[in-house]
């Protein structure tokens, strides 16, 4: 019988450390080993080798995981290196068991982000990014001209990265105020969207991802329900099935 390989950082994202994308960033700094040894990037453990990390032996035991909404408040920053940045999530919150968040927002931004122990579902959800929806309520320092929703709505150039973000739904709140529902995740997208059109954002918050709502006080969180999770897993699944079929598609041309 053939022994199961499992790669480094699917091993530390199913164990709950870290995401895959955190897990390549340790093993690139050197700070994972596999029985004592420091792993190249992309190799396979079996059941018996001992991967430890900062010398620290990680267990692969079955467990319960963890799956937050929380409510960022402005100027906390969406990173689980504590002893970089000052004001982060994971100190803020100070959840019993180690956490991390699951994307990002930016610091000058508020609302919903999630966290979750569960690398493996960080993977998925951040694979499928593309493909699931974000919502934001925004105020700009002016006017908000119907032109303003037209462009907006309908793709602004981004120099820098050489594209024009997708098509997104934008409607007019009030005066300064408009909704905008995203599936992307580019770098401070809407703020740049809106320097593009002469506009500056003064409050950003996100209001929704997917099926997760924001329905708590500032600088709380709470536990995703069942049925939150449910529909979530159910979500993911199809993102990641249409990504993986878009890149089947892509490399067959």
């Amino acid at each position: 019988m053939t022994e199961q390989l499992k790669r480094i950082n699917k091993f530390l994202s199913e164990v709950g450390y870290c995401s895959r994308r955190e897990a390549d960033k340790l093993i690139d700094a050197g700070r994972v080993t596999i029985n004592g040894v420091i792993p190249e990037m992309g190799t396979k453990i079996t059941a018996n080798d001992v991967v430890s990390v900062d010398g620290n032996i990680i267990k692969n035991t079955k467990r319960e995981f963890v799956y937050l909404a929380f409510n960022k408040p402005v100027g906390i920053v969406c990173t689980t290196d504590t002893s970089v940045e000052k004001d982060n999530i994971i100190d803020f919150i100070n959840y019993p068991k180690r956490i991390f968040p699951i994307g990002r927002l930016d610091k000058p931004s508020e609302g919903l982000i999630l966290l979750t122990d569960d690398g493996d579902i960080v993977n998925k959800i951040l694979r499928a990014s593309n493909n699931h929806e974000k919502e934001y309520v925004v105020k700009v320092d002016k006017p908000i001209s119907q032109t303003f929703i037209e462009r907006m709505s309908g793709g602004i150039p981004l120099e820098d990265l050489n594209k024009v973000t997708k098509k997104c739904a934008v409607e007019k709140l009030s005066t300064y105020t408009f909704k905008i529902i995203l599936t992307q995740g580019l770098n401070r997208q809407i703020r740049r969207m809106c320097e593009y059109l002469n506009y500056e954002v003064e409050t950003l918050k996100r209001v929704r991802i997917m099926n997760i709502n924001l329905d708590m006080p500032i600088g709380k969180y709470r536990t995703l329900t069942k049925e939150e999770f449910s529909e979530l897993n159910r979500l993911i699944s199809t993102s990641t099935k249409e990504y993986i079929a878009s890149i089947n598609k892509r490399s067959r041309k």
